[in-house]
């Protein structure tokens, strides 16, 4: 058996709902540690008990994680060990832990992350989607407006996206994607993860809404988004500048990137890309 280091924050991942995923050696470092800090305690030690760890465990989440840091720091400088983990998967992907590990090495002390479970990398990994590369966008907002907006921001966005939906949410936020994003994006669906019920729904926004609304069954449990990115458009020269002289004249009325925005629905392209070319052509 491994044994902890003293002085060390371990950054422990521990299963998304497959209890055979927690590895030997997370198994020997929670084991071994003088504390574990966990985002609920309760849920925590249910699973400890699984493997027998008899360990102290303390809370340390969203509400406590900058009042608690120091403390946390003092015990390791002091030379106890202490392993942080989340509720599932890897801690700090949209889960506590971010302001004590960033604490941890202003005050020089070592953090070691072990591999392990991860949400994310798990749906990407089966989704069929491109993975070369991607952006992880987290919970989308809860209100509707505020939903929508930080969609269409990422209207334009070319890498594959990565979201987790909670079970109250999924029809929502998939029906905010439709109308945002359209009908025909690629999406993939990953429900229940490593679970009993693990679930895989892939097809258009519109295909997958469908598969949704039909089966109550497909809106309970937790959801990772796969979502393409947006079609790379590239322009002939002839067009590029039929487009750019469209931006010029709307120029003389509106800001540059109302400007490029109204002139890429005219011309059927990317406004980010009409938007740069417009930059470039001012900078020559």
């Amino acid at each position: 058996m491994l044994h902890a280091a003293p002085g060390i924050l371990y950054i422990v991942p521990t299963p998304i709902g497959n209890l055979g995923d927690l590895s030997p050696r997370a198994q020997d470092v929670l084991s071994s540690v003088a504390a574990i800090a966990a985002e609920d305690t309760r849920h925590s030690r249910q699973l400890l008990q699984q493997f027998a760890i008899k360990n102290d465990v303390f809370a340390l989440h969203e509400h406590n994680e900058r009042e608690r840091a120091a403390k946390v720091i003092e015990r390791l400088q002091s030379g106890d060990s202490i392993a942080l983990i989340s509720d599932a998967g890897t801690p700090l992907i949209s889960d506590p832990g971010y302001v004590l590990v960033q604490q941890c090495r202003a005050a020089g002390v070592k953090v070691v992350a072990l591999p392990g479970p991860c949400a994310i990398t798990t749906a990407l990994s089966a989704a069929g989607l491109p993975t070369d590369r991607f952006t992880f966008e987290g919970f989308l907002p809860a209100k509707p407006q505020q939903r929508r907006k930080a969609l269409s921001a990422l209207l334009d966005e070319p890498r594959t996206m990565v979201f987790y939906e909670s079970p109250h949410r999924i029809l929502h936020t998939l029906k905010d994607l439709q109308e945002v994003m359209g009908n025909d994006r690629s999406l993939v669906v990953a429900r229940e993860l490593t679970k009993q019920f693990e679930t895989y729904l892939s097809g258009s926004i519109s295909e997958v809404l469908q598969q949704v609304e039909v089966d109550s069954n497909q809106q309970r449990g937790e959801f990772v988004l796969v979502l393409a990115g947006a079609p790379v458009q590239e322009f002939a020269a002839a067009d590029e500048q039929q487009a750019l002289r469209t931006v010029q004249l709307l120029r003389q009325h509106l800001p540059l990137k109302k400007a490029a925005a109204c002139a890429a629905e005219i011309h059927g392209v990317r406004k980010n890309q009409l938007y740069q070319l417009a930059l470039d052509a001012d900078n020559t």
